[in-house]
C-alpha cells in the first residue's frame, strides 16, 4: 500500500497511551481490512484528534495509510494526518456477535499454539494475531512505576513548546496532554494447545480505563484491583475468551516470546456451536 487511496479498517485494538519523545502521547491502534488482513496504525495522537475522529473499538473507519519506513513489521503503517479518520460504520453485537464472529473467527484467523506465532515473529511473517488459549490459569498484576519517566516527559514538553510534535498536523490543536501512568501491570497466565504455559502482559486501553474508573469508586488500591479482577477473571471467564496479540517493535525478532496481549475478545458462547453463515 502506498497511502494514495482511502482504506476501510475495522478498529479492534487501542493500546493504553504511551509517551514518545518524538511523537508525544501516542496510541497504537490495530485493525482489519475487509479482506481480513491486519493493519497496525502508529503513531496516533488519539486524545488530540477532533471528537468526531476519536474512533471506538469495532468502528469501521476510513483513512489513508503510509507504510512505516522505520518499522519492518509487515502490518505497520502510519496514518496520513492531513486526511484524519472518518467513522463510516460500526460492527455491533446483535445475534451473539454474529457479524464479529463472521470476520474475526473465520478459518485461518485464530491461532492456538504460541510456538508457531513466535516462529512467525522471528521470521517476520506476522506481528498481529487472534489467539485462543486452551486454559487460562490466572489473572494477576504487579506494581509498576507510578509516574512517567521525567526525562522523556521533559523532552516531550520541550518539543511541544517548539511545535515539533506531529509537524504534519499543524492545523490540529496543540494542547500538551499526558494521560496518568498506570501504576500496575496486568497479566494473563495460560496454556496453549500444545500445553505450553505463557504469562503475557495486557496493554489494552480498556484495562487502564477500567482501573482508573475502579480507583475513583474505591476506598483504596486493593479494592480497585479486585474490581478489575472481577471483570477480567470472573466475568470474562464466562465467555469464549480470545486474545488480540501483537509484538513490540523493539523485541519483535529478538525476545524468546515477543508477543503481548493488546486486547481481549470476550465472545459470548455460541449455543448452536456451529455458526450458520
Amino acid at each position: 500500500m502506498t497511502g494514495e487511496a482511502l482504506e476501510r479498517i475495522l478498529i479492534t485494538v487501542k493500546t493504553y497511551p504511551t509517551l514518545s519523545a518524538k511523537y508525544g502521547e501516542t496510541v497504537c491502534t490495530a485493525g482489519l481490512r475487509e479482506d481480513g488482513s491486519w493493519v497496525r496504525i502508529y503513531p496516533v495522537p488519539f486524545r488530540g484528534l477532533e471528537s468526531e475522529e476519536q474512533y471506538k473499538k469495532y468502528d469501521w473507519v476510513e483513512c489513508k495509510l503510509v507504510r512505516r519506513s522505520n518499522d519492518h513489521r509487515p502490518e505497520s503503517y502510519s496514518p496520513d494526518y492531513r486526511e484524519g479518520f472518518t467513522q463510516v460504520d460500526h460492527l455491533g453485537t446483535s445475534g451473539r456477535w454474529r457479524a464479529r464472529r463472521h470476520l474475526l473467527l473465520k478459518d485461518g484467523m485464530v491461532f492456538r499454539v504460541i510456538g508457531s506465532l513466535i516462529e512467525d515473529a522471528k521470521s517476520n511473517v506476522r506481528s498481529l494475531a487472534i489467539f485462543k488459549p486452551t486454559k487460562i490459569i490466572e489473572f494477576t498484576w504487579e506494581v509498576d512505576e507510578p509516574e512517567w519517566d521525567a526525562r522523556k516527559l521533559a523532552a516531550m514538553r520541550a518539543r511541544h513548546n517548539q511545535l515539533d510534535l506531529f509537524d504534519e498536523v499543524s492545523w490540529r490543536d496543540r494542547i500538551f496532554k499526558v494521560i496518568p501512568k498506570l501504576p500496575y501491570n496486568f497479566y494473563y497466565r495460560f496454556t496453549d494447545a500444545d500445553g505450553r504455559e505463557s504469562r503475557l502482559i495486557i496493554l489494552d486501553w480498556e484495562i487502564g480505563a477500567l482501573y482508573w474508573n475502579c480507583r475513583r469508586s474505591s476506598a483504596n488500591d486493593s479494592e480497585a484491583l479486585e474490581k478489575v479482577k472481577r471483570k477480567y477473571w470472573d466475568d470474562f471467564m464466562k465467555s469464549d475468551l480470545h486474545f488480540y496479540l501483537g509484538t513490540t517493535q523493539l523485541f519483535h525478532q529478538m525476545a524468546p516470546n515477543p508477543w503481548v496481549i493488546i486486547g481481549v475478545l470476550p465472545i459470548p458462547f455460541d449455543r448452536q456451536s456451529v455458526i450458520d453463515l
